[in-house]
């Protein structure tokens, strides 16, 4: 399975991507505030990428928990000017967080080369059209307004395909969808760890899948820790997503996942 993103082509058969996290927010639940600064994005990018990532995701919007929600031009306002300039300085695909057309937009203008939408394109009607009309790809996230399920993943399935149908009637091409199935997102405990067991199901569905736990709640529940020291947790749950068929994996700290995830590809993909 082959993709491209942006102007690099990645075979996924052999390789799995790792996506490195900047949140240009000052209410992450991870790390909030760290980056709000331009040049303090562009640091941390540069040194992500020293460290295997493969991909940035810049977000300008926290999507914790009982998060605020802020207007797409404050939105803008924190996420353009960081892609500018970290396209300057880094030569990696940057993917923008947001499920607001208009910020994806001006992501893009700005050069970003991936739409990462945690609302599968159904919260914003004209998401999909601009992924078709820039020609990017897109991540269609599982997500729904509402934590009632009659069977956790058939449910997550006809959710995603919903999402996958809205996406190929705008006119994105087949080739440029991507799925996530949601990870802490309108889940239980249980249903995370259901959802976690069950990700082959996911990976069936012929897309390739973006995996993101990084340091969120589920995990802190099995360690009894506080988010920022999940890391050990993060790798336990991604290493096991690479094994269920995961092509990309989300992560806050990239230096211990790109080597574990080169090595969960040797074990997993080499054969």
């Amino acid at each position: 399975m082959k993709r491209r993103i942006g102007s690099k082509e990645y075979d996924l058969s052999k390789q799995t991507l790792v996506m490195g996290i900047i949140n240009v927010t000052p209410d992450s639940f991870s790390d909030g505030g760290s980056y709000t600064t331009v040049e303090a994005a562009v640091k941390q990018a540069q040194k992500l990428a020293a460290e295997g990532a493969d991909i940035l995701d810049i977000g300008g919007e926290s999507t914790r928990p009982g998060f605020e929600p802020v207007s797409a031009d404050e939105e803008i306002a924190r996420v353009a000017p960081a892609i500018r300039a970290i396209r300057e300085v880094v030569d990696l695909p940057i993917s923008i967080d947001t499920y607001k057309a208009n910020t994806a937009e001006a992501a893009i203008e700005a050069g970003a080369s991936i739409i990462n939408d945690i609302w599968g394109a159904k919260y914003d009607p004209e998401m999909a059209d601009v992924a078709a009309r820039t020609g990017v790809p897109i991540i269609l996230m599982h997500n729904r307004k509402e934590a009632r399920y009659d069977d956790l993943i058939p449910d997550m399935i006809a959710d995603l395909e919903e999402s996958i149908a809205i996406a190929l009637k705008a006119g994105v091409k087949q080739e440029d969808i991507w799925l996530d199935p949601g990870i802490g997102f309108v889940k239980s405990f249980e249903e995370n760890m259901t959802a976690m067991r069950q990700l082959d199901k996911i990976t069936a569905m012929g897309y390739p899948v973006l995996l993101g736990t990084s340091r969120k709640r589920f995990i802190g529940t099995v360690l009894d820790l506080p988010a920022e020291e999940r890391d050990e947790g993060t790798a336990a749950t991604t290493a096991y997503g690479i094994t269920k068929g995961v092509h990309m994996v989300r992560v806050h700290e990239v230096k211990q996942t790109a080597r574990m995830v080169k090595m969960m590809d040797a074990l997993v993909r080499e054969e």
